[in-house]
């Protein structure tokens, strides 16, 4: 059996050493003509173009809406496409916020929201605990059922499902123009028990053997090992839960009808009818900074929940 050291082979110090994971790899241009001048210029102008580009159509409208929010309602109708309105009324924002009632509308979103949140993560953690981790005898069969209601339209179950709310099975209650109407159905969410089942069948079946043999049950298993190692997909379901929950219009607007109890969403259409241009600009603007603040936040666990267990299933 003969050795053959580094120092005795030319050929194998040539050789390219072998890429890891974390070096970055470009498949359309290669590391040689990364090297060229005129090739590096290119690439950074492409890199500046696309992110300038990806400026205008996602932060323009936000832009434009803070600035149409502190401008008089005349510069708003007159000049609609300058860069800065020409007097500057940050007074909207205060305004909008107490004649147009727009807190009280806020606080309603606040309270739909954290209580869709509760719902659809108590649902789709137990829901997905069950599918992957016990994997009951017919749960095939339901996983099969929760992925198909994933092509029904919503709007094809709204009627069914105002008269369940209205005649509550089992309890004979009726829950419309109440929060509950909009709290228990957002808990049918089958995108999320699909994505958080998906998730727990990343984690390692050893650990789940090893808890078994030291006395663990299902309870156990729960608390001790899944939840910790699965914050960041529950992240991404509470982020996606949370805007859901805050954009959602229809539903709302069958379920409660009492407007001090609706949220912002159903709230603005009808104050549009009657505000004035530069306060209700105003209050789209108010009602468009907690989404925006709560990804800008959580995006790092957004991409961790999204693409770390879908790398580690790979």
């Amino acid at each position: 059996m003969t050795l053959i050291s580094d120092h005795a082979s030319p050929q194998a110090q040539d050789r390219p050493a072998a890429r890891t994971d974390q070096e970055p790899v470009s498949r359309l241009i290669s590391p040689h003509d990364r090297q060229r001048p005129a090739v590096r210029v290119g690439l950074r102008l492409t890199e500046v173009v696309v992110l300038a580009l990806l400026l205008v159509f996602c932060a323009g409208p936000v832009l434009w809406m803070f600035k149409a929010a502190v401008s008089p309602a005349s510069d708003v109708v007159a000049h609609p496409l300058s860069v800065w309105p020409s007097h500057t009324r940050f007074g909207n924002l205060s305004e909008a916020l107490t004649s147009l009632d727009i807190g009280r509308y806020l606080l309603n979103s606040v309270v739909l929201a954290a209580g869709c949140l509760a719902v659809q993560l108590i649902v789709s953690t137990c829901a997905g605990f069950a599918l992957s981790v016990l994997r009951p005898r017919y749960g095939k069969a339901v996983y099969a059922l929760v992925l198909a209601t994933l092509l029904v339209p919503a709007t094809v179950s709204l009627v069914p499902l105002y008269l369940t709310v209205q005649h509550m099975p089992g309890l004979g209650t009726n829950l419309i123009n109440s929060f509950w109407a909009v709290w228990l159905p957002a808990g049918a969410n089958a995108f999320n028990v699909l994505l958080v089942k998906r998730f727990f069948d990343g984690i390692p079946a050893e650990l789940y053997e090893a808890a078994k043999v030291d006395g663990a049950g299902p309870l156990t298993l729960l608390r001790r090992i899944v939840l910790p190692m699965s914050r960041p997909v529950l992240a991404v379901v509470s982020l996606f839960a949370l805007i859901a929950s805050w954009k959602d219009f229809i539903w709302p607007l069958i379920a409660i009808t009492d407007p001090h109890k609706q949220p912002i969403s159903v709230a603005l259409p009808l104050i549009a009818k009657t505000s004035d241009q530069g306060l209700l600009i105003a209050g789209l603007f108010l009602a468009s900074v907690p989404p925006l603040l709560l990804f800008v936040i959580f995006q790092r666990q957004v991409v961790n929940g999204v693409g770390g267990h879908t790398g580690s299933k790979g």
